[in-house]
């Protein structure tokens, strides 16, 4: 499938600087615009654990603070890692596909159509799932309800 497979790699690029030393759960995203740039996120833990924020939130919050409103596709890929720090062990395939949280499929729906956003759930470059966001969020709450 066209323009997948880049996205897939642009996000396991990223899976190793993940911080996630309680779940041990590594999660990158590469979030494409609309007009063709890639941002990256990455899910980074906390030890109080609310404060926790996925990979996905990442990737469109530094998006969205850069002035973007407007994507197309975003990958998410998973790995599981030892203790070991991230530099000296390369991440294992997980056995599920990363699936965003209702959180993240939220902030997915307040910038992008449900009917035409992409969301590829990926183990590897050649492992993936391919759903739109309606898939994931159907009967959707989004910014046009509140608009009067």
């Amino acid at each position: 499938m066209p323009g997948y497979t880049d996205l897939i790699c642009q996000a396991l690029s990223k899976v190793q600087d993940s911080y996630a030393p309680y779940s041990h759960y590594h999660v990158a995203a590469a979030l494409r615009s609309s007009d063709g740039r890639i941002f990256h996120g990455i899910n980074i833990e906390n030890a109080a654990y609310t404060p926790t924020v996925c990979a996905e939130r990442t990737a469109f919050f530094k998006a969205v603070s850069e002035g973007v409103r407007s994507f197309d596709a975003i990958a998410i890929v998973a790995a599981a890692k030892s203790d070991l720090p991230a530099r000296m062990q390369a991440p294992a395939a997980v056995p599920c596909y990363p699936t965003p949280c209702g959180v993240c499929r939220q902030v997915m729906r307040e910038f992008c159509d449900p009917d035409t956003f992409t969301v590829i759930l990926a183990r590897s470059a050649d492992d993936f799932k391919v759903y739109t966001l309606k898939e994931l969020l159907p009967e959707s709450f989004g910014p046009e309800f509140l608009q009067t």
